[in-house]
Order: structure tokens, then C-alpha cells, then sequence
């Protein structure tokens, strides 16, 4: 059988296990053009929050459907020319064991290394850091970064990759131990707990120069504080707004946005990952070689059970994970 999360009811507020509802149906057998993919680890991301609240760069999800979400796989019976049964793949095809997928919409990993890097560090949590931080942010040597949800998936990825641009790396997490990890562990100069309040005041004291970059990740108060705090001509790197997603309802923006970014001329640009994806093989390898090297530490806080997901998304939300969150089946 195949064992499948659907989409159950938008939710009122934040997610809750009613969201989710667990069924059961035959493995789909594939048809001409796709390939049967048995699934192996599942990303758990706070885009699946997102996807809940209406249309983004996809589709929103309707009740009843599938859960979705990015997954990685190994192919069982292919119907296709280009891939072959033992080939893995990624792909976003759901909280389920098993699905046919045509394989125009499955990528083919070619790298060796194991699936709980696979899911994250050299696929699209590492690439979303990669292309965020160095395409749109262009960091320069000596350049201050601050990095919001820095204990998170992409924040952990994307202060490691600042640090190796000779950057002064910032972040902000939930909690004093968290923020004693980050620097500790991961080699940020400094942490600031948003949880402790006073969120401005903590980032000018450990910004005593401003920032020249700030990788959002999260909306919300710490992007008010960092506006205040860039320096001419900075770049906000606008690559998610979870502070907004679990919530009832969400804050509205800052008013004083369109002054600050006159006359500080700075640039904020919004993204998505597959926007690079022409140079995807490229920033692959300069992040396996930086792992390999031991450059970058590959943070992975995995959760054993498809029937694991619903609880641990929950989780995601409420700050109990360090690094990437995956779902191993």
C-alpha cells in the first residue's frame, strides 16, 4: 500500500494535526513518460506553511489533495528513455511512499553522498543559500552580514557561506542557546536572541557599523530593526517571511519602508531558487567540495516515520530544530 499525508483543512491560525489526514491506497502504477518513485527522505520547509495560504511561485494546495513537499527517491519502474529503475531523483511529489511522477518534473542527482545531504545541504536548501546570499546580495570581504532564522536550514547555509566570503557575520534565532550554537559551532562573530525583545537595540550593538547585507528569511520585526540598521546601499536578500506564516493574521509592513530605501538607496530583491538553476552544477560542486573540505558544516535534524511529518512540520514552526529538517522513510 501506499502510505499518503493529504491536505485535510486550511488552517485557522497555526497548523494543528487536523490539518493532516492520514490515508492509505494502491502504488500507482506509471504511465508512459513518468517513472514510479519510491520515496527515501522528505524536506520538511516552511514553504509548506505557504503553500496553505494561497498561491505563491505555485499553485496553492486545495483539501484533499496530497500533501506537498520536496522530497528525495529512488526510481522503481521507469517508463521513460532518460531514467532507469535504482537512478534517484528529487522532486516534489508529496507526503506519500510511493508516486508516478512524468520525469520532465524529476531531476536526477548525480552526486554521491548520502540522502540526508541530498535532501539539503546539495540540493535546495544549500542552492537557496548559495544563489540568496552571493547572487543577490554580493557580499564583499569586510562586509557585515545579518542573517535572520541563522539556526534554521537556509540561515545555517547561508552564514556558513558568508564566513567563507570573508565576511562579519550577524544572526538572529529563537532562544540563548541557539544564538551560543550559531557562533560556537557554526563561526558566527555574534547572535542576537529576537525572543529577549529589544531586537533593534541588540542588533546596533553588535552592528556598531551597520549591515551591508541582510538575508531575511523571516519578515517581521528583525527586517524593521535591519532597515534602520543597513548601510548606503545595501542589499536585503528577500528570500522568505516565516515569522508570517503560522500565524492568525498577519502584521502589516513597516510604513516607513519607501523612505529608507530612497534615501539609503538600498535594493531589496525577492527570489526563488530554480531562478539559477542554470548554474545549479556549478554551485553543486563548490558546496560538496566545501562540505567535503569541512568548510561548511551540513546541519540535518532528522525525524524517523512518514507518520512523523504532520507533528514535526508543528515542530518546525514552534523553533525545535537546528539546521534542515528532514522526514527519513
Amino acid at each position: 500500500m501506499n502510505r499518503q499525508w493529504l491536505y485535510a483543512k486550511q488552517p485557522q491560525g497555526k497548523i494543528a494535526p487536523d490539518t493532516f489526514q492520514w490515508t492509505e491506497t494502491a502504488i500507482p502504477a506509471p504511465r508512459e513518460g513518468e517513472a514510479l518513485v519510491r520515496t527515501r527522505m522528505l524536506s520538511l520547509d516552511p514553504a509548506n506553511r505557504a503553500w496553505m495560504m494561497g498561491k505563491t511561485y505555485r499553485d496553492a494546495l486545495e483539501p484533499g489533495q496530497v500533501m506537498s513537499g520536496f522530497a528525495i527517491g529512488e526510481v522503481v519502474e521507469s517508463k521513460s528513455g532518460g531514467l532507469k529503475a535504482g537512478d534517484i531523483v528529487e522532486g516534489d511529489w508529496g507526503w506519500q511512499d510511493y508516486a508516478a511522477m512524468p520525469a520532465r518534473r524529476l531531476t536526477k542527482r548525480t552526486i554521491k553522498a548520502p540522502f540526508e545531504l541530498l535532501i539539503g545541504p546539495l540540493s535546495i536548501t544549500g542552492l537557496t543559500a548559495y544563489f540568496g546570499l552571493l547572487n543577490i546580495g554580493q557580499p564583499k570581504p569586510g562586509d557585515t552580514v545579518l542573517v535572520s532564522a541563522a539556526a534554521g536550514a537556509v540561515g545555517t547555509m547561508a552564514g556558513q557561506i558568508a564566513k567563507l566570503a570573508g565576511c562579519r557575520v550577524i544572526g538572529t534565532a529563537g532562544g540563548q542557546d541557539k544564538c551560543d550554537w550559531l557562533v560556537r559551532d557554526l563561526g558566527f562573530d555574534a547572535a542576537v536572541d529576537y525572543k529577549a525583545g529589544g531586537v533593534y537595540r541588540a542588533l546596533k550593538a553588535v552592528c556598531p557599523n551597520g549591515i551591508d547585507v541582510y538575508f531575511d528569511n523571516t519578515g517581521g520585526p528583525v527586517l524593521d530593526a535591519a532597515l534602520s540598521l543597513m548601510n548606503l546601499r545595501g542589499r536585503i536578500v528577500c528570500c522568505g517571511n516565516v515569522s508570517q506564516y503560522d500565524v492568525e493574521k498577519p502584521a502589516p509592513g513597516p510604513v516607513a519602508v519607501p523612505g529608507l530605501v530612497v534615501t539609503k538607496r538600498l535594493r531589496l530583491e525577492g527570489f526563488v531558487v530554480m531562478d539559477f538553476f542554470d548554474q545549479r552544477a556549478e554551485a553543486e560542486a563548490k558546496l560538496a567540495r566545501w562540505v567535503e573540505e569541512g568548510k561548511i558544516k551540513a546541519i540535518v535534524d532528522i525525524v524517523d516515520g512518514l507518520d512523523k511529518a504532520p507533528q514535526a512540520l508543528i515542530g518546525l514552526f514552534e523553533g525545535r530544530n537546528k539546521g534542515k529538517m528532514a522526514i527519513r522513510i
